[in-house]
Formats: structure tokens, sequence, C-alpha cells
């Protein structure tokens, strides 16, 4: 099983499997909302990761284009919001 990951700078923010059908995503999500996420069909807490409020949707085709937006932005912005200044600086996030 292959695994399509995005990073910044250095870290996680989505993990893929586009070569399985149906395709699946895993993605972090906000501490507050992650038992309101997972309680929704197609959505559990990601195996390993479900610690650090990540999540596994089972079917990327359960949600829409703008909620993928949503989801994919929010992960982004909680993981390079964890990365050091310095390292923000350098990537030009702030």
């Amino acid at each position: 099983e292959s695994h399509l990951c995005f990073s910044v700078g250095g870290k996680m923010f989505l993990v893929t499997s586009p070569d399985i059908v149906p395709s699946s995503a895993s993605f972090k999500v906000p501490a507050e909302d992650f038992h309101e996420i997972i309680a929704c069909e197609g959505f559990e807490k990601h195996a390993y990761l479900g610690r650090h409020n990540w999540v596994r949707l089972d079917d990327i085709n359960r949600i829409s284009k703008k909620e993928w937006e949503t989801y994919i932005r929010v992960s982004y912005d909680l993981v390079s919001g964890k990365l050091s200044l310095k390292k923000r600086k350098l990537l030009g996030i702030i």
C-alpha cells in the first residue's frame, strides 16, 4: 500500500492512499472538534496518530470539495503553527 504525504517544515499534515479504492485520507483536526468528527460516518480515530488528534476518512468522496479545502487548511495551520518561529519565517508562513 502506497501513501502520498503532504508536509510543511518536515511535518505531515495530510496522508492519502490514492492507489486504494476508495481512496482514504488522514489529517489533523482541532482537539475541540476531534470527538464530534470521529462520530461522523466514515471518520475514525487514526490508529497511530489519534492521540495527536488525527482522524482517518475511509473514502475521500464522502465530503465535498469545500469541506476538503477546510479540513486540509485547518490541518496545515495546526501543524505549521507548531513549527519554530525560525522555521516559519524561513518558510514564509509568517
